[in-house]
C-alpha cells in the first residue's frame, strides 16, 4: 500500500509512535524514527525494522523542543530519502496540575513538544510534498483535543491548538493533493498512561483494577483501553490512497468519550 513512500514519525522509539512505524513499515513504507536520544537501543528498532519488513528505516535524534531540530528532521529526511510523503506528528509529554501550581517550565515543554513541533515539522514537509503533488499529514491529538479535563490546562490547550493546526494546514492545501488529519485517541495503555494509573493509585488507595475501571477510564464508556495497533491501523489508512478525500477531520478512537 505505501511501497515506495517515505514517513517520518516523531516520538518513535516506544508506546503508540513505535506501533505506528511498525505498521507503516509493514505496508512498505521507508522510515525515519525519531526521539531526543541517541542510544544503540534506537538505532537498533530501526535496524530491526530494516530486517523484518525489507524497507530502509532510520533513527535520527531531534529534540521536539527545538523548532530548529524539527525542521532538520524533515531536511534530514528528504537528504536520505529524497521524500517525505508521510508526516506523523506524534511526539508528547503530559503534566498534571491545577492551573494556578503549574509550573512555568512545564508549560513551555509541553506547549513546545505538542504543538509547536508540528508546526515546525508541517512547515518545513509542506513545500516538499507540494513539490511531489502527495502528501499525508497526521498529527496524534487526543480525546483532549476535543474535551477538556480538570489539571491538564496545558495538555488540553496544546492539543486543542493541534486540532486546529490540523484544521488550517488541510484547508491551505486542500486540492494540492496533501491531506492533513488528526487521531484522536482517547486512553491508551503506553507508560504515560500507566505511569498515571500509579500517580493515581497513590491518592486514591484504591487497586489497581478499580483506578483504572473507575478514575482512569471514568469518561470512557468501553472501560476498555484502546490499543496502540488500532492507532497505528488508523494512521495507516489516513495515509492510504482510500483517505484521499479525507482532511481537514480528527478520528476518534476513544470508546465513546467525545460521544457524551
Amino acid at each position: 500500500m505505501l511501497t515506495g513512500k517515505t514517513a517520518i514519525v516523531t516520538g518513535s522509539t516506544s508506546g503508540i509512535g513505535l506501533a505506528i512505524a511498525e505498521a507503516l513499515a509493514a505496508q512498505g513504507a521507508n522510515l525515519v524514527l525519531n526521539s531526543f536520544t541517541d542510544r544503540e537501543e534506537d538505532h537498533a528498532i530501526a535496524a530491526q525494522l530494516t530486517a523484518d519488513h525489507g524497507i530502509e528505516a532510520a533513527y535520527i535524534k531531534a529534540d521536539m523542543a527545538d523548532g530548529d531540530a524539527c525542521r532538520k528532521l524533515v531536511e534530514q529526511t528528504v537528504s536520505r530519502f529524497s521524500a517525505v510523503d508521510v508526516l506523523v506528528n506524534n511526539a508528547g509529554i503530559q503534566h498534571v496540575a491545577p492551573v494556578e501550581d503549574f509550573p512555568v517550565d512545564k508549560w513551555n515543554a509541553i506547549m513546545a513538544i505538542n504543538l509547536s513541533s508540528a508546526f515546525h515539522t508541517t512547515a518545513a514537509a509542506v513545500p516538499h510534498m507540494r513539490d511531489a503533488g502527495h502528501g499525508r499529514i497526521i498529527n496524534i491529538a487526543s480525546a483532549h483535543g476535543l474535551r477538556a479535563s480538570p489539571n491538564k490546562s496545558a495538555y488540553v490547550a496544546a492539543k486543542h491548538g493541534l486540532v486546529g493546526l490540523t484544521k488550517t494546514v488541510a484547508l491551505e492545501n486542500a486540492g494540492k493533493g496533501i491531506t492533513c488529519n488528526a487521531v484522536c485517541p482517547g486512553f491508551v495503555l503506553t507508560p504515560l498512561v500507566e505511569k498515571q494509573i500509579e500517580d493515581r493509585m497513590r491518592e486514591t488507595g484504591l487497586d489497581r483494577e478499580t483506578t483504572i475501571r473507575d478514575v482512569i477510564l471514568e469518561k470512557q464508556p468501553s472501560k476498555q483501553f484502546a490499543t496502540v495497533d488500532q492507532i497505528a491501523g488508523a494512521v495507516v489508512y489516513l495515509a492510504s490512497d482510500a483517505a484521499a478525500q479525507i482532511t481537514g477531520t480528527t478520528l476518534s478512537i476513544d470508546g465513546g468519550w467525545t460521544a457524551q
